[in-house]
């Protein structure tokens, strides 16, 4: 769900304006993936090596993540529209030391894309839950929802590594969303509010047409992260086919500066959470803490959420979030690597 499908909704009492039509998005969709498949079999007979190679990728990387794509933007959906906020809501009134663990582990019910945790964290503060506790469910569920960990079980499925990758990334998702969580709740609920600009939505009325607002909901989600899927796997298949092996074997067989790469490299991908594990387990030169930390770090700091931050807490809990993420996950993904080295 993305911030703008929100805020259209913001007004108590004023109707949802109407929702686009679904079936020219998915006439789209079917048509990519039509043009993809004649791409990848003409590639397959082609007499240029590395177009061959690239459009394989590309293909498959589509095609593999794209179902989990649909499915995350279908959960998104049904949460933004038939969730009422007041679900969210009972987490105040849990005991304050219990509150950021409990809203981490939230991920697990209630799965939300990036894009679509910073609103809910926002009105989760506006409604008085602690701000420690909201930053830490807006981070962890992206991670932690059953949606990303099931694609990333697929995505490594056959490696020896599978378990190891996903419960990896769900305990050090947990404690780097838990940490920055910790670190930004020290602020007063008022001065992290009022920072930000985004505005504050209510629940859809049950006047309104609930099942027209869900089509549209799903439909402008599918469109935005399917954009960065394509992206991001267009990015992937041409690093791995047109950049030199050597170069990216030194990088990868380089300590530190390997985990760093592919960090780096998440945060400028900003793929969504449903799919970045198909990118991440392509890049086979880098070990799997360097995937690991890819994974992790992606979901909380990329160039799209960090205009989502600015705009609804500021730029300086933008830069503690960045800072704190990226520390917690190195550190993390450094024991992996010397756990499994």
């Amino acid at each position: 769900m993305d911030l703008i499908g929100t805020v259209r909704r913001e007004a108590p009492g004023r109707a949802a304006g109407p929702a686009p039509r679904t079936w020219p998005i998915v006439l789209v969709v079917v048509l990519a993936l039509g043009v993809t498949s004649l791409v990848v079999r003409w590639a397959a007979s082609s007499r240029f090596p590395q177009v061959d190679n690239f459009f394989l990728i590309f293909g498959s990387l589509l095609i593999e993540a794209f179902p989990f794509v649909v499915l995350g933007a279908l959960v998104s959906a049904v949460i933004e529209v038939f969730v009422p906020v007041r679900v969210f809501e009972r987490l105040a009134r849990v005991p304050g030391f219990l509150q950021v663990p409990m809203a981490g582990l939230g991920g697990f019910a209630f799965p939300v894309c990036e894009c679509g945790s910073v609103p809910v964290a926002r009105r989760l503060v506006v409604k008085g839950l602690r701000p420690s506790a909201a930053v830490t469910f807006m981070l962890a569920a992206p991670i932690l929802n059953p949606v990303v960990l099931g694609a990333t079980a697929i995505a490594y499925r056959g490696r020896e590594l599978m378990w190891a990758m996903v419960l990896g990334r769900a305990v050090l998702g947990l404690l780097a969303a838990m940490a920055v969580g910790w670190v930004v709740g020290r602020r007063s609920r008022e001065e992290l509010l009022a920072k930000g600009r985004a505005h504050d939505h209510e629940d859809v009325e049950p006047g309104e047409r609930r099942w027209s607002a869900f089509s549209g909901q799903m439909a402008g989600d599918l469109v935005m992260l399917g954009r960065y899927l394509v992206v991001g796997a267009a990015v992937a298949a041409a690093l791995q086919t047109f950049i030199p092996q050597s170069f990216l074997g030194g990088l990868a067989g380089t300590p530190v500066l390997n985990l760093v790469a592919l960090m780096g490299l998440a945060a400028v991908l900003s793929l969504c959470s449903e799919s970045d594990a198909f990118v991440a387990a392509s890049f086979v030169q880098f070990g799997p803490a360097a995937q690991l930390a890819f994974l992790v770090f992606g979901p909380m700091i990329d160039a799209k959420l960090v205009l989502l931050y600015s705009g609804a807490f500021g730029k300086a809990f933008t830069r503690t979030t960045a800072i704190v993420a990226a520390a917690v996950t190195l550190v993390g993904a450094l024991w992996l690597e010397v756990l499994i080295g």
